[in-house]
């Protein structure tokens, strides 16, 4: 078996003899095998062990993994958790709780010890229980092609690999060994106790399936290495849909270029909702194939809201072009769209200029109504350009943001009124733009709703005798 394991430690894994790397020990066979070979093959292990607090006898376990470190003069690191009080404030099952802290406290040794690596001891059976895990829950072949020797990034580090050396052993292989090298493993009864999930499909499911197929475990292991090579090929693919759709991203948000994601089949697209997700939850796992869809639901015909829930605090929205897939929590960035502080209120003269935050600026003249100027306010064809009936302002013209009970009445609508909000919803002005959205209001009225609308009382009429042009543009001031 060291033969074995040798050629995966260098080939599968890439491993650095002459650096450190963590190696989770629980004190059962699999981790003690894991850690006796790892030892014999060269490597630097730090034994690393945490107490759930979920056993009477897990203290003794962990004395017992102190000794071992000990007696073959490695370095020991434990911690022990509340993993119940964890599970119940975070709402998750015990044993999806118990996972999560023990990689947390894994790769926190790993970051203090400047680890390469952490190595856990899953063998051939916990993959044939994982495969048939998810494919119970309906997993597509990123699930089903199981757990990889090498993985990295992965969801506790970008640059710490979390290796699974013994995915090719089974578990009766690893027990001859620890009784041929004379390792003494800790029960832990905890592993017979059927209320748990995988204790189920080990101790229950599994020996039933294979009285239709004895082969099942060995032919589920190799179908997983299969896909496993399958995955690779499509992962390439997606990488390169990724790259042409994706405009941006950060903290909290991907911005996919909504024209080109639809020009995809279903299977990118599902793969590109995904791997956004998992940017941005990287520890969820068993993403449910009605998440994804509904997702893909969104993109196809969204609602009048453009905007979804989809799972973990993630949603979808819509804007200018762009499908957004973003957490309800993260700061987006503003856009191209001038912004004033919520509140905000600047005087405005014409003519006049004015900076604006975001390296926006609004710029006015005052030009006599020459049939020139007349065609030109009939003609203009750039919402973010104004003309307007000079006499009919109250000037100095107020420039401010969006206030509670605003109304509008703009140009096109035959003289009616309407809730300024209900307005913004109908030309699609970006949802998170309309609070700091900058309106050009005459008095108490808004006589320009810049980028979209013009106010139907400061239009410009055949007997109007001056006009103001406005002009807000991004860039440095016009002179």
């Amino acid at each position: 078996m060291l033969k074995v394991v040798r050629q995966v430690l260098q080939n599968e894994c890439a491993l650095d003899a002459g650096r450190p790397l963590v190696v989770g020990v629980s004190g059962g066979p699999d981790s003690l095998c894991l850690l006796d070979l790892l030892r014999r093959a060269g490597y630097q292990p730090v034994v690393a062990h945490l107490n759930h607090g979920l056993r009477a006898e897990a203290a003794q376990d962990a004395d017992s993994v102190a000794g071992v470190a000990a007696r073959l003069g490695l370095p020991y690191v434990q911690a022990q958790v509340d993993t119940p009080a964890y599970a119940e404030a975070n709402a998750l099952s015990i044993e999806e709780a118990a996972r999560i802290l023990r990689y947390q406290f894994l790769f926190e040794q790993a970051h203090q010890h400047h680890a390469q690596a952490v190595a856990v001891g899953h063998t051939a059976d916990d993959q044939v229980e994982t495969v048939l895990m998810h494919l119970l829950r309906g997993a597509g072949l990123a699930g089903l092609k199981g757990m990889v020797y090498r993985l990295l990034p992965n969801p506790w580090s970008a640059d710490i690999a979390l290796l699974r050396p013994l995915l090719g052993i089974w578990r009766s292989q690893i027990v001859e060994y620890c009784e041929d090298h004379d390792l003494q493993p800790v029960l832990d009864r905890s592993n017979l106790d059927t209320t748990y999930f995988r204790n189920r499909l080990r101790h229950e499911l599994i020996p039933y399936l294979e009285g239709y197929q004895p082969r099942l475990r060995s032919s589920l292991a190799r179908m997983a290495e299969v896909l496993a090579g399958e995955e690779q090929v499509l992962q390439s693919v997606v990488e390169t849909a990724w790259q042409q759709c994706v405009l941006r991203q950060g903290a909290g948000y991907v911005v996919f270029d909504r024209q080109i994601l639809a020009g995809f089949g279903p299977g990118v697209q599902r793969r590109l909702l995904r791997k956004a997700i998992e940017v941005h939850r990287p520890g969820l796992r068993d993403i449910d194939f009605e998440d994804v869809e509904r997702g893909l639901a969104f993109l196809a015909a969204p609602p009048q809201t453009n905007q979804v829930d989809l799972v973990a605090g993630l949603g979808l929205f819509l804007e200018q072009g762009c499908l957004w897939l973003a957490a309800w929590e993260a700061d987006l960035p503003n856009g191209h769209w001038p912004a004033l502080e919520p509140g905000q209120t600047l005087a405005f003269e014409v003519p006049g200029v004015l900076a604006l935050p975001g390296g926006w600026s609004l710029q006015s003249e005052l030009v006599e109504n020459t049939a020139l100027a007349y065609r030109q306010a009939l003609e203009n064809g750039d919402p973010f350009q104004a003309w307007m009936d000079a006499d009919a302002l109250e000037l100095p013209l107020i420039l401010r943001s969006r206030q509670r009970g605003d109304r509008f009445q703009p140009l096109g609508m035959a003289g009616r009124v309407a809730k300024l909000s209900d307005i913004m919803i109908n030309l699609k002005l970006p949802r998170r733009a309309r609070r700091t959205w900058p309106l050009m209001c005459s008095g108490q009225d808004i006589a320009w709703l810049p980028g979209y609308r013009l106010g139907h009382g400061a239009r410009v009429q055949p007997t109007t005798r001056r006009i103001a042009h406005l002009h807000l543009y991004r860039g440095e001031m016009m002179r």
